[in-house]
């Protein structure tokens, strides 16, 4: 084993340039492994483990207190179909006013419980200590930061002169409370809904959860169910956003792998024909066959091994800031954002496993080489190769040099192949990437509405700081009269029932001018009169709905028809828009609180605000910044040119090497045609143009390539529905210039190899034969 460690050890060393493209192409390709496989580990283990710990509740439903008593509900935990429950706990939402350190302002769902463990949402203390009697309360923190200074042991003012003292800080997966007091405490407010926290047998769909509810309900009162929710929900929204950035990842990753083990099987089939006579003289030597294919499998491994180590480091310094992006704003409770420890040991064990896989074919072919005929061949490519092409391109009026470097590629059309096989990868993903970006910037400017600048004037509500003096319509009008107003759209957000389904859904009623998000319909249209809803894909999918269904809203007894007329691009499963006319069939007296003001081009943003004020002080104005959708557009944009760059080196290294063994085996043809007065521009014009045909023909193949790709892509993001003209990104201009990057990618590889056999002397080409 010693003598091939030393064989092999010394190749490396003397193939230090092949040594070295293979560990970058490994570096480049583990970096994307590892950052699709991490994203991939962050996007459902986090969730699935934390949410185990805390036994988590399937479902947190909530009671009408008035119409079921605690009895009827302590009975449902023994029901079939029910694995473990909690409860009854009282129930109350309370309007938190500005200026709490602990909690942000407005409504908050506190809990009674008398401590954190039960049979189902074992609650976890972050900070503190649990409330033991009453006056003490204890937050609900929701994200992976700590408190604000001063947070802990600060007063919490609610209405009616109550005070709370902060005792402590606590989190639950389930999201089952905004706080939690003792149950004495909460008797004060005189609860009127009661919490059951419920685990079924059956849970694994949206489908079971539904139907397990139901068997719980049907046991109880008509109509004392009053909202549920899912931990399909919470966990959706966990994951959401990550999934959304895993088909990218997923699909640059493979492509990464895939161009590596064309380079690294390459690189080896090279090694092994420039090296017959290295090949001839170990076995003449005494080297068994199986020896000869370990030094060339120990020569792969050697670079792998150190290119999947830092490779490996640099996908975890990237996979950082991808994490926190991904799951920035989400509810993670005690879920901890991170990789978990498989995935570098997939990559620092895989990626070498899949060099050496990929060298093992090649590798055979010097097992079953005689050592005589290695020696007696040596490198050169057979005379007959690519003999017939040179000759029909020398009878063209071509310049020599170029005739010459276009039959090169056919002296070696296995080589050729596979360096054509990574140019072609090469260019799915500059197209790919071009694409790409093409439709998430034509998304987010449709997102932002144009060129205006846009304003959401809040109405403050009972409770939570000053309340507006002006009604609905003088606001609007109010609005309407300031300078600089374009349009303005008033809603309200208001919680309404879907029939057939216990689940609340957000309705977005709106009415006066057409807002912006009206260009973001897919298909269908947007709202025109009573009883049109629109709707985003998650609602559909989930629902198994399309464009044109309808369906029944429900709102404190009455209920009313709706039609799907349109579908957004984007949206959660549980938040729709509809019209204000059927909001008055439902609920008339429910005014507006929200408005989405447009303002002109130019308008002064903090003059508008402070108009907006003086009008009246329960107004609250501010603009709208879209800064989580500028994060994730600059994400994947950012990370798709990343992942582009990556793989266009790793092309242009495979070109390199390919160009590199070619220039090595001709040698003595170099010799040959400077001694004849070849210039060196003319080497570096054959060098070139032999790279340039491969280039070529690689750029007709890899754009359809791409732009499948592309199409695959932006049809499966999940909570996005991109409209035909965001996809639709292709034109001549682009497609031209698109069939020169493959020509691009492989005159960059092969200038330097090029400008060295340029330098070469015929004395020392031919010295070396």
């Amino acid at each position: 084993m010693s003598a091939v460690w030393r064989a092999a050890r010394a190749a490396a060393w003397r193939r230090r340039l092949q040594t070295a493209v293979i560990g970058l192409v490994v570096l480049c390709s583990a970096t994307t492994a590892m950052l699709a496989l991490g994203l991939l580990d962050a996007a459902s283990s986090p969730f699935d483990e934390a949410f185990g710990k805390q036994n988590g509740a399937h479902v947190v439903a909530t009671f009408d207190s008035s119409k079921v008593s605690r009895a009827q509900l302590e009975e449902t935990a023994r029901l079939p179909g029910v694995e473990a429950a909690a409860g009854p706990f009282d129930q109350v939402v309370v309007a938190v006013p500005k200026g709490a350190r602990a909690v942000p302002a407005g409504p908050l769902t506190v809990v009674g419980r008398a401590g954190p463990g039960s049979a189902v949402d074992r609650v976890k203390i972050v900070h503190g200590r649990w409330p033991t009697a009453p006056g003490e309360i204890v937050i609900n923190q929701r994200f992976n930061v700590p408190p604000k200074p001063g947070a802990l042991n600060s007063k919490l003012k609610l209405p009616g002169g109550v005070s709370l003292t902060v005792v402590g800080f606590a989190t639950s997966m389930s999201q089952s409370a905004g706080a939690w007091v003792v149950p004495e405490q909460l008797a004060t407010f005189k609860p009127p809904t009661s919490q059951m926290l419920y685990r079924f047998a059956s849970a694994a769909t949206e489908e079971q959860v539904r139907a397990s509810l139901v068997g719980v309900s049907a046991k109880l009162p008509r109509g004392s169910l009053g909202t549920s929710r899912s931990y399909l929900s919470i966990k959706a929204a966990f994951s959401g956003p990550s999934e959304d950035y895993l088909p990218f990842m997923t699909v640059f990753g493979v492509l990464g792998l895939v161009v590596s083990v064309l380079i690294v099987g390459n690189v080896i089939s090279g090694a092994v024909i420039s090296g017959f006579r290295h090949i001839g003289v170990l076995k003449a030597l005494g080297f068994t066959p199986n020896q000869v294919v370990a030094v060339y499998l120990v020569l792969v491994c050697l670079p792998a091994v150190a290119g999947s180590v830092l490779g490996t480091a640099l996908g975890s310094l990237l996979t950082a800031p991808v994490l926190e992006t991904a799951f920035a704003g989400i509810e993670t409770g005690t879920a901890t954002i991170a990789v978990g420890a498989w995935v570098p040991v997939v990559c620092l064990l895989g990626m070498p496993t899949l060099a050496v896989l990929a060298a093992l074919l090649p590798a055979l072919r010097a097992h079953r080489l005689p050592a005589a005929l290695a020696i007696s061949v040596g490198s050169a490519p057979r005379a007959t190769r690519g003999l017939r092409t040179q000759r029909l391109l020398g009878g063209t009026r071509l310049p020599r040099s170029v005739s010459l470097g276009l039959a090169q590629p056919f002296a070696r059309p296995g080589r050729s192949a596979m360096t054509m096989g990574a140019i072609v990868l090469g260019v799915t993903t500059v197209t790919l990437s071009t694409g790409l970006t093409s439709t998430i910037l034509s998304f987010s400017e449709a997102s932002s509405g144009g060129e205006a600048s846009e304003f959401f004037v809040r109405a403050g509500r009972p409770g939570m700081g000053p309340t507006r003096t002006l009604t609905d319509p003088q606001t609007e009008a109010m609005l309407r009269s300031l300078p600089g107003t374009v349009t303005v759209t008033a809603g309200v957000f208001v919680g309404v029932h879907l029939a057939g389904q216990q689940q609340a859904l957000d309705v977005h009623f709106l009415r006066g001018d057409t807002p912006s998000m009206a260009s973001q319909i897919v298909s269908g249209r947007w709202l025109k009169g009573p009883g049109d809803v629109v709707v985003p894909p998650a609602f559909l999918t989930q629902r198994g709905l399309k464009v044109g269904d309808q369906i029944t809203l429900k709102l404190k007894g009455k209920q009313t028809r709706a039609s799907i007329v349109g579908e957004v691009m984007e949206g959660g499963p549980r938040f729709i828009w509809s019209s204000w006319e059927t909001l008055d069939t439902l609920a008339p007296q429910i005014p507006a609180d929200l408005y989405q003001v447009r303002l002109k081009p130019g308008t002064d943003a903090k003059t508008y605000a402070q108009a907006v004020k003086a009008a009246d002080p329960g107004l609250r104005a501010e603009i709208d910044a879209d800064e989580g959708e500028s994060i994730d557009t600059a994400t994947v944009v950012g990370f798709a040119s990343v992942f582009t760059v990556l793989l266009t080196l790793v092309t242009a290294l495979g070109v390199f090497n390919t160009v590199l063994l070619n220039i090595r085996e001709r040698r003595r043809d170099l010799g040959m045609l400077k001694s004849i007065g070849m210039t060196p521009w003319q080497v570096t014009a054959m060098t070139t143009t032999s790279m340039a045909l491969l280039g070529a023909a690689s750029g007709l193949l890899g754009i359809p390539m791409g732009m499948a790709g592309h199409r695959a892509l932006v049809d499966n993001v999940g909570s996005v529905v991109f409209p035909d003209s965001m996809k639709d990104v292709w034109h001549v201009p682009q497609l031209v210039l698109l069939a020169f990057a493959g020509v691009t990618i492989a005159v960059l590889g092969a200038l330097l190899p090029a400008w060295s056999a340029a330098r070469l002397t015929s004395a020392k080409a031919l010295h070396s034969e």
